[in-house]
């Protein structure tokens, strides 16, 4: 499977259900996410298994990123989901319940140990008081594991395990979330926003989506395919974005802002950082 690189849309698919799988392999979703945890009764873990390493094995997702949420380490059906990662090779596996430093160490050593791919990306769940409080700690272990792709921000449970009421426009959670992303960027990881539970509520979905992309994530984890096609457009460039990030490619390309810092582009003031940022901007199209 090819890596997709961009991370806007990243839409969760209960491991049991073949329907969904099977649409999914022509959705326009960026990642999916195939769910060994919340979405699968403790019954039908060892069933959920067995589907989810038969439609991996198939293949047919195209770039699509695939990622197998597991459940958490701390929990009985850990290492009975180990034997998928022997079974199958995912682009990634998705941990829930990090709540520290020691934690990725963990699960790092334990998915690398039972798969074959040496590239398995490793993303966390970041989604309990103990996570915020130590997400410094959490990010930091991107310098000693290069399989560490991200965070999936669960906010569902961060706002069950630490009884806060978001509030409008969950002004409550947004120093949290805030927090997750300033340690995403220091460490070169991506961050994708929590689900918005509401699937009729669309003016909802489209405020939460866009505050997610102005505090810097990189998309959004999703829980319908409807809510795809508005979050690739939310959290890709705009053209004004384009057409201005090309504007001061262009500028700082002439003979004349050689071994300059810094450029007049249409009246404005613009540094080399500003050229980097252009050139990230033209990096999404």
């Amino acid at each position: 499977m090819m890596k997709q690189s961009r991370r806007r849309s990243a839409l969760y698919i209960p491991g049991l259900n073949e329907r969904a799988i099977n649409k999914s392999r022509s959705l326009e979703a960026d990642l999916l996410l195939l769910d060994l945890e919340d979405s699968i009764a403790p019954g039908s873990k060892k069933e959920a298994r067995a589907k989810i390493v038969e439609e991996v094995t198939k293949g047919g997702f195209g770039e699509r990123e695939l990622v197998v949420r597991l459940n958490g380490e701390q929990t009985p059906f850990w290492q009975e989901d180990m034997n998928v990662l022997t079974n199958c090779s995912p682009d990634g596996v998705l941990i829930p319940k990090i709540n520290k430093g020691s934690d990725v160490e963990n699960v790092v050593s334990a998915v690398l140990r039972h798969s074959d791919n040496p590239k398995l990306g490793i993303w966390l769940m970041i989604e309990t008081p103990g996570s915020i409080a130590n997400i410094n700690e959490i990010g930091m272990k991107k310098r000693t594991h290069e399989n560490l792709q991200g965070f999936v921000i669960g906010t569902n449970d961060l706002v069950k395990d630490s009884g806060v009421i978001p509030g409008e426009h969950r002004k409550y959670l947004i120093p949290w979330l805030m927090s997750v992303v300033a340690v995403a960027k220091g460490y070169g990881l991506d961050v994708l926003d929590g689900v918005y539970n509401t699937i009729s509520d669309q003016e909802g979905f489209l405020r939460e989506a866009k505050s997610g992309r102005e505090m810097g994530m990189s998309g959004k984890s999703l829980i319908h395919p409807s809510q795809i096609a508005s979050t690739n457009k939310i959290f890709s460039p705009s053209e004004e974005e384009i057409a201005k990030a090309h504007e001061i490619v262009a500028a700082f390309s002439t003979e004349e802002a050689q071994g300059k810092g810094v450029i007049v582009v249409n009246g404005a003031m613009v540094e080399r950082l500003h050229l980097e940022m252009a050139k990230a901007v033209l990096a999404k199209t």
